[in-house]
């Protein structure tokens, strides 16, 4: 198995040590393992790591990968908000990282996917959010800057649905995403939320694979518990569609795991 996008508590809402989400990951069976912690920016910085975290997160990802290296290949990435683009940061970008993983959580400044602003949802129509959300989405993929999309559809995380069909709305973004060469992550964390579905949606599966866009899988894991999350059952549910490989990335360069 593989499970390339995890937190540790450097983001301020992740719990328990990187070592104890190594154990659990081997426990469990995975064979690589990535961190992709919150990269630092200057925007919304209770939710990430600061600028002079990076130094320390880096170190021990890099010791730990040295410390089990004859039990699990473990990775080091970033999950690096794409918006707002002003708060891209070269010292994210140019990290000497495995990958970047690009992400959507704010539209504007609305973070839509925190429960804190949950109610700005009832002053917004679902379809421009859904459109607003693959606008950037687009955007993201057409910027070359990433080389996993993060949680495809987060925007539906607490179950709001658009009423155009799904389709149309992310068409452009995934035909983008194709363009890019970027891998997409089945990141079962939606499973655990609201919608109680994992990204993306397999309306949006049967698309990206009509497209054949390269597919990784990941937990999204806060606590070492959520560790591998439904990933066996996803992994089963993805060969049963016929994919017959997943991808990772080493030094940003793309390599595939057989399933």
């Amino acid at each position: 198995m593989v499970d390339l996008h995890n937190h540790t508590p450097l983001c301020n809402h992740a719990e328990g040590t990187p070592d104890e989400y190594i154990r659990e990951a081997i426990k469990k069976g995975i064979k690589i393992y990535g961190f992709a912690d919150h990269a630092p920016m200057n925007f919304d910085p209770q939710y990430r790591m600061e600028f002079s975290d990076m130094q320390t997160y880096e170190k021990e990802i890099k010791n730990l990968k040295e410390k089990y290296k004859n039990d699990i290949k473990i990775l080091l990435g970033y999950e690096v908000d794409f918006t707002p683009k002003k708060y891209l940061d070269k010292r994210v970008l140019n990290a000497d990282v495995d990958y970047l993983i690009g992400s959507v959580h704010f539209l504007d400044n609305w973070g839509f996917d925190n429960p804190e602003f949950i109610k700005e949802w009832d002053k917004r129509d679902v379809d421009d959010v859904y459109k607003e959300y693959f606008k950037y989405i687009k955007e993201l993929a057409e910027s070359k800057l990433f080389n996993i999309v993060g949680h495809l559809d987060l925007v539906k995380v607490f179950g709001h649905k658009p009423k155009k069909n799904i389709k149309d709305l992310a068409k452009e973004a995934i035909k983008a995403i194709k363009k890019s060469n970027m891998a997409v992550e089945i990141n079962t964390a939606g499973l655990r939320k609201p919608v109680k579905e994992a990204y993306p949606s397999d309306e949006l599966l049967e698309m990206i694979l009509e497209e054949n866009i390269d597919l990784t899988t990941s937990s999204d894991a806060h606590s070492p518990n959520q560790v591998g999350f439904m990933l066996k059952e996803t992994t089963q549910k993805l060969k049963k569609m016929g994919v017959e490989k997943l991808v990772y990335f080493e030094k940003k360069e793309k390599r595939e795991f057989k399933i």
